[in-house]
């Protein structure tokens, strides 16, 4: 399953950068033409790489950064009432949790493993320090 969850990580964030440019350049742009809005997508290229790597340091910070554009999606998603806008809004939700629900079970083996380790370590130190 973690190969799963790993492809549908960068699957997501990928789609998610795609998304977010189309959307402020030719779906529906605040302006006509585009709109500097187009930025938004720049943060999400930083990470890709250490996703693509399976880093888990850059798995665990994404999947609270990615939270703003959830934030931005369901913002956007009530205030852009009837157009489609508010769709575009609606569907950066779904990818967004779709990332988050990846990452986070594509870490939990690895936070399963960390918790073990930590409790073997502190058991080692209590019996130390008894002695």
């Amino acid at each position: 399953m973690q190969k799963y969850f790993h492809w549908g990580a960068i699957g997501s964030l990928a789609t998610l950068i795609v998304w977010c440019v189309l959307w402020e350049m030719v779906l529906a742009p605040l302006k006509p033409g585009g709109s500097w809005l187009v930025l938004k997508a720049l943060p999400l290229l930083l990470p890709l790489y250490g996703v693509w790597k399976r880093d888990i340091y850059t798995l665990q910070w994404t999947s609270m950064m990615i939270l703003l554009y959830f934030t931005e999606g369901v913002v956007r998603g009530w205030s852009d009432k009837g157009t489609l806008s508010a769709w575009l809004a609606w569907g950066e939700a779904l990818i967004v949790c779709i990332y988050f629900v990846c990452a986070v079970m594509y870490l939990r083996p690895y936070k399963k493993a960390a918790k073990k380790l930590a409790k073997e370590l502190l058991d080692k130190v209590k019996v130390n320090t008894v002695k």
